[in-house]
Order: structure tokens, then C-alpha cells, then sequence
């Protein structure tokens, strides 16, 4: 019997995530020699106090000896529009694919902050 394997996300979400996703830009500010800090423009959200990015993605690389890094990544939305439970998916998907893209995939524990949407992850290779 074989089974199948539903959709998770409403197609109409989708669509608006692989839009997010598709024309999502950053700039990169150097902080230090084991941290970077990234400002993430998405189309659809802003910071609305400045108007300008909708987050910011700092990366902090724990040096543990010669060949062992370990990467902490923090996603910070500033859009309160992200942190309401509607748009849950669509932080997920952003974040995941922050992660994808900044990080690649290294190990990393992972830390979102978006109001009633905030959580924690791991990712391993």
C-alpha cells in the first residue's frame, strides 16, 4: 500500500513564501572577526520605525580549538506583522532558508525571535 504525502502549506502560502524567499536581499555589516550581522530586506515587511529591513541575522562563530566551530545563529524580525500567528509558516520558511543561505549547512543552533512566533532549533549535518 502505498501512501500518500499531503502538502503541508496552503498552496496560496506557498506561493507567497517562494515570492518572499525569491526577491529576499541582504546587506552584510562586519562586527567582529567571529561574529557577522545581516540586514534582511523582504518585500512584503518592513521595520516600522525606519522603514527599512524587516530583520536582522547575526551570526556568532564559537571557535573550539583548532578544527571544531560551532555557529549560533540569531534571527531578529522587526515587522510586527511577522509576529502574529497567522504568518507562523512564513517565518518558519524565512528563517529556514536564512539559514540555508547565510549559514549553508553547517552546524548551528538557531535562535528566532518573532513575538508569539519565536523558537529554537539545531541543525546538524
Amino acid at each position: 500500500m502505498k501512501k500518500k504525502i499531503s502538502e503541508v502549506l496552503h498552496p496560496e502560502l506557498k506561493d507567497r513564501l517562494e515570492h518572499e524567499i525569491k526577491a529576499m536581499s541582504f546587506t552584510k555589516n562586519f562586527r567582529s572577526y567571529t561574529s557577522e550581522e545581516w540586514y534582511v530586506f523582504i518585500p512584503s515587511f518592513q521595520d516600522p520605525q525606519t522603514g527599512g529591513a524587516a530583520g536582522k541575522v547575526i551570526i556568532h562563530y564559537d571557535l573550539q580549538g583548532n578544527r571544531e566551530i560551532f555557529i549560533h545563529t540569531t534571527v531578529i524580525f522587526d515587522d510586527p506583522t511577522l509576529h502574529t500567528s497567522t504568518n507562523a509558516p512564513l517565518v518558519y520558511g524565512i528563517a529556514d532558508e536564512l539559514v540555508n543561505r547565510l549559514v549553508g549547512y553547517a552546524d548551528t543552533l538557531l535562535s528566532v525571535h518573532a513575538g508569539e512566533n519565536s523558537y529554537q532549533a539545531e541543525y546538524k549535518q
